[in-house]
């Protein structure tokens, strides 16, 4: 099935509109591979006639659903080891001192996906309950998709999802087989953190005055416009010793001067430096 211009331009549109991710002509390869299950859904027998249909505005549904397949779901667990060592050990060891009298921490999981990034932070602290005894721990999840959304709250993941980054000790202790080869969270992961569905462009969630928050593999799809404002909000959501987390291949140098690399903790960026102390190893 061929995609004309005019349908991606339609496209590109919804999805700048809806999430303020832009769909550039060297993405637009997807486009055939995520929507062709909604054309044989559907019946319209082509992409351009989905796209009609969705600009003609009457099924609102279908437009949610061309956005969800058009977004970059790719997540897992504990992705990017080496990034997760740094937060959660010098990282956070630095705020945990730094928060010793009020004993609590908020969490923002920005562009959260389908959880992994979120349940695998609410497993970390689960595991070390008694250092944490008497901490306040608030883990706020968000994403544009609903889907993505609806499956995170649920926990419920494949087994190749379940097997990305966990090791088979946390699968037996924090998940429950079901049937269809289908693994459940337990019930007091998914207490521990709170799903939202907010794109990054809108006003942050409550409580804001975030200590860490992690927006990882999201800004790269932004325009630069977009993603200066996208840093605006999650500038005004951190704490003022707050650490930002992003992805590998993403930075805020040329970006945007709310957020300076933090010099002791690689990979992790800072709202205001010369408020912080040095990282020290954690305890």
């Amino acid at each position: 099935m061929e995609v004309s211009e005019a349908a991606i331009r339609v496209l590109g549109s919804l999805l700048g509109a809806r999430t303020g991710q832009q769909l550039a002509m060297s993405r637009s390869w997807r486009i055939h591979t995520v929507l062709q299950s909604l054309v044989r859904e559907r019946g319209l027998g082509s992409l351009d006639r989905l796209v009609h249909a969705v600009a003609a505005g009457g099924e609102p549904e279908l437009a949610d659903a061309v956005v969800d397949a058009l977004l970059n779901n790719e997540t897992s667990f504990y992705r990017d080891r080496t990034s997760f060592e740094q937060l959660l050990g010098p990282a956070l060891a630095r705020l945990e001192e730094a928060r010793a009298r009020t004993r609590r921490l908020s969490i923002w999981s920005a562009g959260c996906s389908t959880g992994q990034e979120a349940y695998s932070l609410a497993m970390w602290f689960a595991e070390r309950k008694s250092r944490w005894a008497g901490w306040t721990i608030e883990i706020v999840a968000s994403d544009v998709s609903r889907a993505a959304v609806e499956q995170a709250r649920g926990g419920l993941y494949s087994q190749f999802e379940v097997q990305r980054g966990l090791p088979v000790t946390q699968m037996m202790r924090w998940f429950e087989e079901r049937p269809g080869a289908n693994w459940q969270i337990s019930d007091e992961l998914r207490a521990m953190v709170r799903f939202e569905m907010r794109s990054l462009i809108d006003a942050p969630p409550a409580p804001g005055r975030f200590d860490i928050i992690l927006c990882r593999n999201v800004l790269l799809y932004f325009a630069e416009p977009v993603r200066r404002t996208v840093f605006s909000r999650l500038a005004e959501a951190a704490a003022e010793d707050g650490v930002l987390m992003l992805g590998a291949g993403e930075t805020v140098i040329g970006q945007t001067r709310a957020f300076v690399s933090d010099p002791d903790c690689r990979g992790l960026y800072l709202r205001h430096p010369e408020a912080m102390a040095p990282c020290r190893a954690a305890s």
